[in-house]
């Protein structure tokens, strides 16, 4: 095959083929009597395996010495099998972070059509607080620290409440977390949804997938939110490795709840800063 087929075939450009030769990672082609080069299958090959060896991050020179061993030892070379787990990790944590992006644009799209929902009258919007309540099973973790930021975040524009569909006392890991910041949260306590039964909001946020399904319905217009958050409480090892656990969750709650707040303030029609 001339030079043209065997790139398209290896899925790389002409002048590829050239580099790898240059360097003696190709061997060089024989030439016809025409002087044009042909390659035969043992060189797709090869350029195949130098290509997907050169894909894991491996430099030219490297791949074409692995490639030889792998030739020469008719398996994959032992060299090559840390690699490989090395970038199916990452490819895997890729996907992870791709998966989580995807979370966070659906909740903020859901934010956005929730905002454009929300109306009150003129006068409603400048005086009344907007009523915000975060729900999850214990309101140990996740809902206490979304409570705790959005009334850092949000100071007089919200009235902010968080319970549990079967509440249990409030995680010594959230406090720490929250007193890193600067929130002093050692006065909190959890509470039951049943405390705020009969009470209208403007947003009820659930943060994990057992409470949006056992969330009770409260009255009033208000928009619905889901944003399921893993439980820091459920991750095993050292007091260092559970404390980690509730910062990433403090971080992704405010990273959240950040466009949340200046979404809602808008769909009220209220400047930041009108109430002091």
């Amino acid at each position: 095959m001339k030079v043209s087929e065997l790139a398209r075939r290896a899925s790389i450009a002409p002048s590829a083929v050239r580099f790898y030769e240059e360097l003696g990672v190709l061997p060089a082609a024989a030439r016809r009597d025409n002087g044009y080069r042909e390659y035969g299958a043992e060189a797709l090959a090869r350029l195949r395996l130098v290509v997907a060896l050169r894909r894991l991050g491996i430099t030219p020179v490297d791949a074409g010495r692995l490639a030889t061993l792998c030739e020469e030892h008719g398996e994959v070379d032992l060299d090559l099998v840390p690699l490989i787990v090395s970038q199916r990790a990452s490819i895997e944590r890729q996907r992870a972070d791709l998966d989580r992006v995807d979370s966070e644009l659906t909740d903020l799209e859901l934010t956005i059509a929730a905002a454009g929902r929300a109306r009150r009258t003129q006068e409603e919007a400048m005086t009344a607080p907007i009523r915000v309540l975060f729900v999850c099973t214990g309101n140990s973790a996740r809902s206490q620290i979304a409570e705790a930021l959005l009334r850092d975040f949000g100071s007089a524009d919200f009235e902010t409440n968080s319970a549990g569909t079967e509440p249990k006392s409030v995680n010594p890991y959230t406090v720490r977390v929250l007193d890193e910041i600067g929130i002093d949260w050692s006065g909190a306590r959890s509470k039951s949804v049943t405390e705020f039964i009969g009470q209208p909001f403007d947003y009820v946020i659930t943060v994990c997938d057992r409470a949006r399904q056992t969330c009770p319905v409260f009255p009033g217009d208000h928009n619905t939110l889901h944003w399921g958050l893993d439980d820091p409480a459920e991750v095993d090892g050292t007091d260092e490795q559970k404390l980690e656990a509730f910062r990433r969750t403090r971080i992704e709650v405010a990273t959240r709840l950040r466009p949340f707040v200046e979404l809602a303030r808008r769909a009220r029609r209220t400047p930041e800063g009108a109430r002091a």
